[in-house]
């Protein structure tokens, strides 16, 4: 690439704007900057162009700041009369050759202070080679003004401390890199990023959506924003708010029809599962230091758990483990005594279970012994002891329980 070239043609950059659609109102809240200028027949993308380390830091630095700069003098009046929010790229390495200086002197000389609120930088903090101690001074001074940071490109290389330390309003995921097999429960790190959001109060946006495929599941798993050449394509201009609200909420209403009546079906499966159980329970009336006992229950359970326990109301377990190896249940005595307390929520669920008089229906986890998605069945069996029941993976597969 012809750097010099590049830099006597600055005004010929494009700048495009790819709307941002709510989850909530179904209208274009935001846009975000797409920067390309052709050279030799060639289209160059910013962030391209920016993170090309063959490239002085000075020159990277200048183009990135022209973009931002001719941007906001571009958007400045449908942002003021739209109240739309604006999402501009930065480079956190160049951002830290002068510690930000230069690119919030831009926003400040372009920008009101009362706008500032509308400005999203968006970081792509996987890509930051320095001290993130140093970035989050920069970061911090920006934020003071009400500038909101929206980390880039969220996903298995991103560091959670970081998420913490920069306290994001947007985490941005793209879509294109998540495998969907294992969205949902079965994927550790999505799905701790998602707690992780709620936690912090910071949104997500689910970014490059390319079919309605890829919109539905955006949906169901809690993004609030969307964006994608599914919903529209990249323009030169700001174009109506309203632009897909009424195919935006015919698709919604899609989505919610499904989801509801596999939520039906999955209730009623959890019910009828709870049901079972606990009638198999009553009639046994199974006793922690009976083992004979436990192992007719188990005989009962063969269709649903692969192990249970017996534990009192402290959490000390009371009974042995029967479980389940190779179609044989076994008695593991070593269990006796151990004391499960230290689980979230162990016991304000044994409140909960003997003062609500019914089982629970644990969410999905991984095993610690098997490494399989489970789920457990637990209920009061008198005033001092509590049965819990691990259900198979395969129980719950097959009757679509197991997200």
């Amino acid at each position: 690439m012809d750097v010099l070239d590049f830099l006597e043609k600055l005004d010929e950059i494009k700048i495009k704007f790819e709307p941002i659609f709510s989850a909530d109102e179904h209208v274009i809240v935001a846009y975000e900057i797409i920067a390309q200028h052709t050279i030799a027949g060639r289209i160059v993308d910013l962030k391209e162009f920016t993170y090309d380390e063959s490239i002085a830091e000075e020159i990277r630095t200048e183009v990135e700041l022209y973009v931002i700069r001719k941007t906001i003098e571009i958007a400045k009046e449908d942002v003021l009369r739209n109240q739309v929010a604006l999402y501009l790229p930065c480079n956190p390495n160049l951002l830290m050759t002068d510690f930000g200086e230069k690119y919030f002197q831009v926003l400040k000389d372009q920008l009101d202070e009362s706008c500032m609120s509308s400005i999203y930088l968006v970081i792509p903090e996987h890509k930051f080679k320095g001290d993130f101690e140093q970035l989050q001074h920069p970061i911090r001074y920006i934020k003071t003004y009400g500038v909101k940071i929206a980390l880039d490109n969220i996903g298995s290389e991103t560091n959670l401390d970081q998420i913490l330390m920069f306290e994001p309003s947007v985490l941005k995921i793209n879509v294109s890199q998540l495998n969907y097999n294992a969205w949902g429960a079965q994927n550790h790190v999505f799905t701790t990023i998602q707690s992780l959001a709620i936690k912090i109060g910071s949104t997500l946006m689910f970014d490059n959506i390319q079919t309605d495929y890829q919109l539905h599941h955006a949906w169901k798993n809690g993004a609030r924003y969307f964006k994608g050449v599914y919903l529209q394509k990249p323009a030169e201009q700001f174009i109506p708010r309203d632009t897909l609200k009424m195919r935006f909420r015919n698709e919604c209403q899609q989505f919610i029809l499904a989801e509801k009546r596999l939520l039906e079906v999955k209730y009623e499966e959890m019910k009828k599962l709870k049901k079972t159980i606990t009638t198999i329970v009553e009639h046994v009336k199974p006793d922690g230091k009976d083992v004979q006992k436990l192992l007719q229950l188990a005989k009962q359970l063969e269709a649903y758990a692969f192990r249970f326990y017996i534990c009192n109301d402290e959490g000390f377990q009371v009974s042995p483990n029967i479980v389940r190896h190779n179609g044989q249940w076994d008695v593991e005595n070593n269990a006796v005594g151990k004391n499960w307390s230290w689980r979230p929520y162990f016991l304000f669920n044994l409140i909960k279970m003997r003062n609500d008089a019914k089982g629970e229906l644990s969410s999905i986890y991984s095993d610690i012994e098997t490494g399989e998605l489970t789920r457990t069945y637990s209920m009061a069996l008198n005033d001092h002891e509590y049965l819990f029941v691990d259900i198979t993976y395969d129980y719950l597969y097959e009757h679509n329980i197991v997200n």
